[in-house]
């Protein structure tokens, strides 16, 4: 039981991870280098998950990609497969709630990146996105870095919308938060004070490799 926990966390961080440190680098660079109306609109809705209990983010999640969704019902229609129930619906809760430490981390990474220096790429001639590359993205990576982490702590410890969304399902959608919550109230003391264990090993590693990160992030 442990050991599924385990694997089935591992792949779901690990995708979550992988969509969540693109997806949140795109968008910090679209807030921080755009100039557009509704901007602070735009990253209010980004970062909104930060703030709403997870079990309303999980009801969201519901109503878009349960099988009468909004999305969910057309992709049933079509695959007659639903998402809901499913190691996919726990990756979606995952990123949905780490995704805003992702999109924070990076537009403050870039923004911190002194803009004379692409400017100076600039009048070299490198294009945007050569700049982008050679100049702010080095620069803004410890920052970006600490983001990753962080989203990756906050994917591997969801449970509220992931409990919602993809349901309890030793073997297919039990994650380790889920598997703690049953140990408890099944009475398994010992199971749960070992998963509890882990995943508190690794949020205090991340903690200390984020502190580390951050240090290091100085302005340029």
């Amino acid at each position: 039981m442990i050991w599924e926990a385990f694997k089935l966390s591992l792949l779901v961080v690990t995708v979550a991870t992988l969509i969540i440190s693109t997806t949140g680098l795109a968008i910090g660079l679209l807030l921080a280098k755009g100039r557009f109306h509704g901007q602070e609109l735009l990253s209010s809705f980004f970062t909104l998950p930060l703030v709403l209990p997870p079990t309303v983010t999980g009801y969201f999640l519901i109503v878009l990609f349960g099988r009468h969704g909004l999305i969910g019902e057309p992709i049933y229609s079509l695959t007659n497969w639903t998402v809901a129930f499913t190691w996919q619906a726990a990756v979606i809760a995952a990123v949905v709630l780490a995704l805003p430490l992702m999109v924070l981390s990076a537009r403050a990474a870039i923004e911190s990146v002194n803009p004379q220096y692409e400017v100076a790429s600039y009048t070299l001639g490198k294009s945007q996105i050569a700049t982008f590359f050679l100049i702010t993205l080095p620069l803004a990576r410890r920052g970006i870095l600490a983001g990753v982490v962080l989203s990756f702590t906050r994917a591997l410890g969801e449970f509220g919308a992931t409990f919602m969304l993809a349901g309890n399902i030793s073997g297919k959608t039990q994650t380790m938060p889920l598997a703690i919550y049953e140990a408890v109230i099944s009475g398994d003391n010992r199971r749960a004070q070992i998963l509890a264990l882990i995943l508190t090993g690794v949020s205090v590693a991340a903690v200390y490799l984020t502190s580390k990160l951050s240090k290091g992030a100085i302005r340029y």
